[in-house]
């Protein structure tokens, strides 16, 4: 215990408060689109019970995994010798395929129903009947998904410490990190709910969060394509694309102003001519 009252256990706390927050960027971004589901009175509500339910399970998942972290990784399922296709899939790469999957396909079905404006409008009329429960059992299903990276990536940070004083630091720094999610989580629904147009970037960004998924996943399990390995994409690859995206974004909404700008003095221009 002597451990948890030293200058490095502050410090190694600091960074895990830091990592669950940084590797908590595209939950939060989950989380805020999928609470819009649920009636306008009872979003607040649902963005915290997901994220605070899911505090809990956290824990609980950090207790399974410091225990019985060798089974996650150990494959059930494998195919060699195949020019075509080679796999060694455990309990850790099917959780992130699926969740993966999921994301994807939640942005692709987002995206296309903004695409068609008849279908978003009857979307959103659909939300507004969304079962509450059903939309916190996502928002804790998917809280935990994203998780495993976290978890995994602190065990590793807090690896030559004993196991209770890990436990307890890697337990602080969930409490404070859900915490910290809860008050974002709004800041974020509110921004979006203010500035419509962000949603098409936020939808995209997700979209690439499956992407990411996909590739880890596939990682984790050793999936070989025609003797090509699949190869995660890096948190630094993530945050260039998401930058990159935002900038496309920016700039072509004040080069779209400027056109509707020079349209209008046109438009003037003509009128007092008249």
């Amino acid at each position: 215990m002597e451990q948890l009252l030293t200058l490095d256990s502050l410090f190694t706390l600091v960074m895990l408060v830091l990592l669950q927050a940084v590797l908590g960027f595209d939950n939060l971004l989950y989380i805020s689109l999928e609470s819009k589901k649920a009636p306008a009175d009872q979003q607040s509500f649902v963005r915290k019970m997901g994220v605070g339910l899911a505090i809990v399970l956290r824990i609980v998942l950090l207790f399974v995994l410091m225990s019985l972290i060798q089974y996650f990784q150990n494959p059930f399922a494998s195919l060699h010798d195949n020019g075509i296709l080679e796999f060694e899939f455990n309990v850790h790469s099917i959780i992130v395929l699926v969740g993966g999957v999921f994301i994807m396909y939640t942005a692709i079905k987002e995206i296309w129903h903004m695409m068609l404006l008849n279908a978003h409008e009857a979307s959103d009329n659909s939300n507004k009947g969304a079962s509450v429960n059903v939309i916190i059992a996502w928002i804790v299903v998917m809280n935990l998904v994203f998780s495993f990276d976290s978890i995994l990536s602190a065990m590793a940070l807090t690896s030559d410490m004993e196991y209770v004083p890990q436990l307890i630091l890697m337990t602080i720094a969930i409490v404070i990190g859900g915490i910290l999610m809860i008050v974002l989580a709004d800041k974020v629904s509110a921004f979006l709910q203010k500035n419509r147009m962000y949603e098409v970037l936020g939808l995209f960004v997700l979209l690439i969060v499956g992407i990411m998924l996909l590739s880890e996943g596939g990682h984790l399990a050793r999936i070989h394509l025609f003797g090509n390995p699949i190869t995660p994409m890096s948190k630094t690859t993530f945050y260039f694309v998401i930058i990159v995206l935002a900038l496309v974004d920016i700039v072509q909404g004040r080069y779209q102003k400027n056109l509707l700008a020079v349209k209008n003095a046109a438009q003037h221009i003509e009128e007092n001519k008249e």
